[in-house]
């Protein structure tokens, strides 16, 4: 029990490092030949604004300015990988973004997010920050 504990935090590791370099090196190297290391068909997009598969991201990251993405918490659990991230270039102001990948043998298949853009803490009800 122990041993298959250990197996899964490794596992889960592993996927953490893996969505983070994909993401380094897709969005911020815009080496559009990460998406062949790291994602895998058929890739489910679940954000309202894109179509499933990869040619999207393969014609979409070229055309991002001043792309960055700047991930605050990651967490894991079995084949997902949760991020909370500051993003630029991704709307026309800062954004804060949750995105869940699920990973299937090593490869992102499969995306959710929620977008929202970034208020001051001043100017929200509750005096927090969003990030």
């Amino acid at each position: 029990m122990a041993q298959h504990a250990a197996a899964q935090g490794d596992q889960t590791e592993r996927n953490i490092d893996i969505v983070l370099t994909a993401m380094r090196e897709l969005f911020a190297d815009k080496d559009l030949t990460a998406i062949d290391r790291y994602w895998a068909e058929p890739y489910i997009q679940h954000s309202p604004q894109m179509p499933n598969g990869l040619d999207t991201l393969r014609n979409t990251v070229p055309h991002l300015e001043g792309f960055s993405w700047e991930p605050q918490r990651i967490a894991a659990q079995g084949d997902l990988v949760f991020t909370h991230s500051i993003v630029h270039g991704w709307a026309p102001n800062p954004v804060a973004i949750v995105d869940i990948y699920r990973l299937d043998n090593g490869r992102i298949v499969e995306h959710w997010d929620v977008v929202q853009d970034i208020v001051a803490p001043e100017e929200s009800a509750n005096g927090n920050a969003m990030v």
